[in-house]
């Protein structure tokens, strides 16, 4: 067993945000290239976890490191999980991961870009589109929160896209 007291923890502030309805606010424009966001049904461990790495590694997101494989594979494929991923010309460039178990609440549970594709535009239309899929569910609350340890611009985004903040936690994370 993993002695916890020699684990490298991380002091970060959360920031929780929701909206309880719709944004209404103008569509962003779309980006350059070629772009699609599509709903991975079923995606296989492997796929999730070079998203959720190359993502989220620069940002310490560490929960799904945690799990094994056998542990991750019925969570992303339960129907409850919504993973929609941005392609780029081809290429994966970023994620929103949703959590509608907590009906009529959803929660983003993760959103991010690619390192290579911060920078052009996408985050904002990412975002907003993916918002819009959310509310195409019969929810009435829409919830997600970032921390001082995501992109610097996450915060900004979030609100930027309709989301309102209505409480900030001081935490620790673990690295695993």
């Amino acid at each position: 067993m993993r002695d916890r007291s020699r684990a490298k923890r991380l002091p970060t502030i959360v920031t929780f945000l929701d909206m309880k309805a719709r944004p209404d606010i103008a569509l962003p424009p779309s980006p350059a290239g070629k772009i699609a966001i599509l709903r991975a049904l079923t995606p296989p461990v492997h796929f999730y976890r070079y998203l959720y790495d190359t993502i989220g590694g620069p940002h310490y997101w560490v929960d799904r490191k945690k799990l094994t494989d056998s542990e991750l594979e019925p969570l992303l494929h339960d129907p409850g999980l919504h993973l929609y991923v941005l392609y780029v010309d081809g290429c994966p460039a970023g994620m929103a991961e949703f959590d509608f178990r907590q009906m009529p609440t959803g929660q983003l549970a993760y959103f991010g870009l690619v390192p290579d594709y911060i920078g052009r535009g996408l985050g904002h239309y990412f975002l907003f589109q993916a918002v819009l899929l959310a509310w195409d569910r019969p929810i009435t609350r829409l919830k997600v929160n970032t921390c001082t340890l995501d992109h610097p611009r996450a915060l900004p985004l979030y609100q930027r896209a309709g989301f309102i903040p209505y409480a900030r936690e001081e935490r620790y994370i673990i690295l695993p």
